[in-house]
């Protein structure tokens, strides 16, 4: 049985865009205090003094942070408010510190921050190999896939299907990630994305409760109830990959201040953690999900985009591009002479057919078995002509259809 990589298609989230997102600092207006309080507190930034009820003096994370210190204000009570904002936001942009920049981009885009470690040997001086980083990233990629697929559906095994939509709401997705390729921020913005928030939130909890069960008693039940929260073998796919090669991974999910605690959110969200030892567990669970998430009835309108058989008559294989049905971009399908000839007619007239059928599980659910009742489908003038010209630029259909290979 072979399945699709969950990393295969999936575009990479954005670099940190400490630089693009803007050339100066935000507006002092547009900040609340409270917020940038809150913000410095959560990227280590140090409160040391102040005027009590009026500002706070704060100080960088790290060696050497004693010469650079922020005064901001706790309220707009006081008529020098707005100066000291404005102070505070232009040191901020001006520091080279990663936790400066960090906060800016929570300010100029209130977002939910996922959080991610990785216990890993580190060489000399400190030093990490070039891949630790790259796998950091590829599995937070797919982490956060498996949670905006459980936004779309419930399932064990999602393969291609939702994957499409998935992806796309991740484009706004920014990251930031630290020296080493042991620790990477990901800023998903709350307007677009905090439901993949807090479903991963969920998730990842869920996830944990059934590894301590299975590996207490044995039994694998807990991982049937936890795909409710939104586990899946994505998921599964995704901590292993998180957790493999190193001493134990953390992930944390802490809400934007600016838009408080969601509903089914916990406050404060305590890190969760994976050892080398889930691994077994884990990817038993995977394979577990992959082999017993059932065949789907479907009913798709799709236009034929390959055919295929192996001589002038008989059955033969179709390719869809799903229009309707399916969140799924492509099926493969085997049909009788008959239903294969209305499929070809169809495409020559450039008409989508309707096919009834099951969308199996095997293979990432892009084959659709016990196809029947194939038929064209009526569409407006303008997808007609869209389907026409996407023949025209597509001639090697006719060798395909035709062909005796």
């Amino acid at each position: 049985m072979t399945h699709r990589p969950i990393d295969e298609a999936l575009r990479p989230v954005r670099e940190h865009p400490a630089e693009a997102l803007w050339n100066e600092p935000p507006a002092p207006g547009q900040v609340d205090p409270a917020v940038l309080s809150a913000l410095l507190q959560r990227h280590g930034w140090q409160r040391r003094g102040g005027a009590p009820g009026r500002y706070g003096r704060w100080t960088p994370p790290g060696p050497g942070g004693g010469g650079t210190s922020l005064l901001v204000p706790e309220s707009r009570a006081f008529p020098d408010s707005d100066d000291l904002l404005g102070e505070a936001l232009v040191a901020l942009s001006r520091s080279g510190s990663p936790s400066a920049r960090d906060v800016l981009v929570a300010l100029a885009v209130p977002s939910d921050e996922i959080r991610w470690w990785r216990d890993v040997p580190t060489g000399p001086v400190g030093a990490a190999p070039w891949t630790v980083e790259e796998q950091l990233r590829a599995a937070a990629r797919q982490m956060l896939l498996a949670g905006a697929l459980a936004t779309r559906a419930r399932a064990g095994y999602y393969g291609a299907r939702h994957r499409r939509s998935a992806s796309a709401s991740l484009e706004n997705v920014l990251v930031g990630a630290e020296p080493g390729g042991r620790r990477l921020t990901a800023f998903v913005p709350v307007d677009t994305g905090r439901p993949i928030a807090v479903r991963l939130h969920q998730a990842l909890y869920a996830a944990r409760e059934a590894i301590d069960y299975q590996r207490a008693t044995g039994g694998m039940d807990a991982f049937d109830a936890a795909v409710e929260a939104g586990v899946s073998h994505e998921l599964m796919e995704a901590l292993v990959a998180l957790v493999r090669g190193t001493e134990g991974a953390r992930i944390a999910v802490e809400w934007a201040p600016a838009a408080g605690v969601p509903e089914g959110g916990a406050t404060p969200a305590e890190p969760v953690e994976f050892s080398p030892g889930d691994l077994p567990v884990l990817r038993e669970a995977g394979a577990r999900y992959l082999r017993e998430e059932p065949s789907v009835p479907v009913r798709l309108t799709g236009a034929v985009v390959r055919m295929r058989r192996s001589g002038p008559r008989g059955d033969g294989t179709v390719r869809l591009r799903v229009i309707a049905g399916a969140e799924v971009p492509h099926v493969r399908m085997t049909l009788d002479e008959e239903a294969y000839r209305i499929a070809g007619h169809a495409h020559l007239v450039g008409l989508p057919v309707r096919v009834h059928g099951r969308l199996e599980s095997r293979g990432g659910f892009r084959r659709l078995t016990d196809a029947s009742g194939v038929v064209p489908v009526q569409v407006d003038e303008a997808e007609r002509d869209r389907l026409m010209k996407s023949l025209q630029e597509n001639l090697d259909f006719f060798e395909e259809a035709c062909s005796g290979d």
